[in-house]
Formats: structure tokens, sequence, C-alpha cells
């Protein structure tokens, strides 16, 4: 399982780890994942997903998860998201 948001594609950063002394040394910045379970109110079901914990801010500030996915853009999106995106996308355009 890899170290990636799979809303955002936020991923492992790496950079320098600075002593007092100024000697450099490799490090990486880890991405804050978290698994989450969301509701999807037009699919009626719970989706099970490993996102980042600013991912959940977006999510909720957005107004759920369908609302998040249908404004997504599809390269940041892991196939999981964009199979979920396609479907929520197919329901929305039938009920309407």
């Amino acid at each position: 399982m890899s170290r990636r948001c799979e809303l955002t594609g936020k991923a492992v950063l790496t950079g320098h780890l600075v002593s007092h002394s100024n000697r450099k040394t490799k490090r990486r910045f880890l991405p804050n994942l978290c698994n989450v379970t969301l509701l999807s109110d037009t699919l009626g079901r719970s989706v099970r997903l490993r996102i980042s914990a600013n991912a959940l801010r977006s999510v909720e500030h957005r107004g759920g998860l369908d609302a998040f996915l249908v404004k997504a853009g599809e390269q940041d999106l892991s196939q999981n998201a964009r199979l979920l995106k396609r479907e929520i996308e197919k329901k929305l355009a039938a009920a309407a």
C-alpha cells in the first residue's frame, strides 16, 4: 500500500534533516494519512478510503464525498476513487 492520499494525490516528500552544525542528512516527510469510512449519499453506501487529514477537511468543507468527487480532477484521484466518481456521475445523470 503506497503512502499516497486517494483523493488529493498527496504523497511522500524528501528533504534534509539539518543539525546544529549544519550537516544535512536525507529524511522523508510523510503525509498524515487516515483510514476513514465515508458515506456516499448518491450511492447510498459507505466507502473505505485512505486519505490525508487535509483531504478529510476538504471533503467536509465541500459538503460530503459526492460533492468533492464531482468537483475533483481525474489526475489526482486513485483508481478506486475514479471508479467511485464515475458511479456517482452515472447515478446523478440518471436521476436528472
